[in-house]
């Protein structure tokens, strides 16, 4: 992890995939999670801020930039009215915007996975019906993924990421082949996904549609 102070106000912070993982802090863990967001970057605060400059600020405000290996994050101290509103909202851009954040370094971690050959974390897969939605729900081989259920043209996808760190190969393909009796792969590429497709279900749609349809 890189740090720099840009001026008397603001901390550049770079905080590269292996600076979470050394943390023990996936993307996932972050993703939609409010307070896991909010400890994160306190916790990043804590480091960085030595002579306690900022944590004895009022109002501490933070700034995330998507980079291809990870994150870049600004805190800035004592803003005026007119930094502020320049700068997103902090609540807003937690609750919102840090999400879409998490996704892009999921899209360039996939990608990069694919150009070395190892087997895609990221899938999309098209159900037949919602029934087949609610069939896959009743079993638990996808609770620890992270899946999205979108409607395109009238038809289901199933967007599901397998994070690494509890997915290995071989358990990848055992899971793939459990989904596959449910579903078929699709040709659809995540981008059509977001920019055409309509999000039913968010991150936990296995849980959600077990919750309510099973």
């Amino acid at each position: 992890m890189e740090m720099e102070h840009i001026n008397e106000n603001t901390i550049r912070v770079i905080i590269e995939n292996e600076d979470l993982a050394e943390r023990g802090i996936t993307f996932l863990d972050l993703l939609g999670n409010h307070r896991e967001i909010e400890s994160f970057f306190y916790s990043i605060l804590e480091e960085v801020d030595i002579e306690d400059e900022f944590k004895s600020s009022e109002a501490v405000t933070f700034q995330v930039l998507p980079k291809n290996d990870g994150l870049e994050l600004f805190i800035s101290k004592n803003l005026t009215p007119e930094d502020l509103n320049k700068m997103n909202d902090s609540a807003e851009f937690e609750s919102n915007d840090f999400d879409q954040l998490i996704r892009q370094q999921i899209l360039a971690n996939s990608e990069s996975l694919d150009d070395s050959g190892e087997a895609s974390r990221l899938r999309v897969f098209q159900l037949g019906s919602f029934e087949d939605m609610i069939e896959l729900a009743s079993y638990h081989f996808l609770d620890d993924a992270w899946c999205d259920l979108y409607l395109l043209n009238e038809t289901y996808y199933l967007q599901v990421y397998f994070d690494p760190e509890t997915f290995g190969e071989h358990t990848l393909s055992d899971v793939t082949a459990e989904i596959l009796e449910y579903a078929q792969d699709s040709s659809v590429s995540t981008e059509m996904l977001e920019e055409y497709g309509k999000l039913l279900m968010k991150q936990d749609a296995i849980e959600t549609t077990r919750l309510y349809f099973n």
